[in-house]
C-alpha cells in the first residue's frame, strides 16, 4: 500500500510540472521595439491577439549570450515571468526559445 501511494504521488507530481512547463512561454510576432537604457521592451501580439510587453536585457536572461534585438515581424518564442498592470500584459524575458 505504501509503495502504491508512493507511486500515485510521484506520478502526480510528473503530471503537474509538465502542465507548467509551457505556462511561463509566450509565442508571437514583434509589432514594434522600445529600447531602454538595459535592453528593449518588444510588443509581441500572440495568435489569439494578445499583446505582451516582452522586456529583454542581457541582465535578465539565463544565458546573456542570448542577447539579440528582434526585428519587427519575427516570430518568437520567449520564457520568463509574467506580470499585469491595470491595462497591460508584460513578460519579464529570461530565456530567448526561438526566432524566425
Amino acid at each position: 500500500m505504501k509503495k502504491f501511494l508512493s507511486f500515485i504521488l510521484l506520478v502526480s507530481l510528473i503530471v503537474s510540472c509538465a502542465s507548467v512547463k509551457d505556462k511561463n512561454q509566450l509565442s508571437g510576432n514583434v509589432e514594434s521595439i522600445a529600447y531602454g537604457k538595459d535592453g528593449y521592451t518588444a510588443t509581441v501580439i500572440t495568435d489569439d491577439n494578445q499583446v505582451y510587453l516582452a522586456t529583454v536585457s542581457r541582465i535578465n536572461l539565463a544565458d546573456a549570450q542570448e542577447y539579440r534585438v528582434f526585428q519587427t515581424g519575427e516570430k518568437v518564442i520567449l520564457k520568463g515571468e509574467f506580470w499585469k498592470t491595470e491595462t497591460e500584459k508584460h513578460l519579464k524575458v529570461t530565456d530567448i526559445v526561438l526566432v524566425k
